[in-house]
């Protein structure tokens, strides 16, 4: 049993330990800290476009290796965050963003998640309204029906 908490317990180590070493590689980064920081922060902000879920700074796909690699060149260029996130966003659009702004083309995505639990809750409200409403009432037992029910009930053949 000791053995198997300490075995658990290093497995979540080496975890925990491996999540934030993220996929910029030694070549990609920028000799200025300053500039490297900033790198990384837009980095957090931008999407893998072949991953979807991750940030270009955690993927190791080719095409997120080439947008850390854009985002390093324009911020050496001298453009600030904005303007790297814009030039990116003109190329690839909105949907390069890990959080879009909320506009006429991302209604969709900000509302769209509400919309399908709102309508999922009518479907399943009117279902239930409609199971209790189905089948017809049954007509109340003759004196008869009765008197042979408390029979049986009485445990009497």
């Amino acid at each position: 049993m000791l053995a198997f908490a300490l075995l658990a317990w290093t497995v979540l180590a080496w975890t925990m330990l491996a999540g934030p070493a993220a996929a910029v590689l030694p070549d990609e980064m920028l000799a200025d800290p300053a500039l490297e920081a900033q790198a990384r922060d837009i980095g957090r902000e931008l999407r893998c476009l072949v991953c979807q879920n991750q940030s270009i700074d955690d993927s190791n796909a080719p095409l997120a290796r080439d947008l850390r690699i854009l985002v390093r060149e324009r911020l050496a260029a001298g453009d600030d965050e904005r303007e790297v996130l814009d030039y990116v966003v003109a190329r690839y659009g909105d949907y390069v963003l890990l959080r879009p702004p909320f506009k006429a083309g991302t209604y969709a995505l900000w509302l769209g998640p509400a919309a399908i639990l709102l309508l999922a809750g009518a479907g399943v409200a009117a279902f239930l309204r409609g199971r209790r409403r189905a089948g017809p009432e049954m007509p109340p037992l003759s004196e008869d029906e009765r008197r042979r029910l408390d029979q049986l009930i009485r445990g009497e053949p």
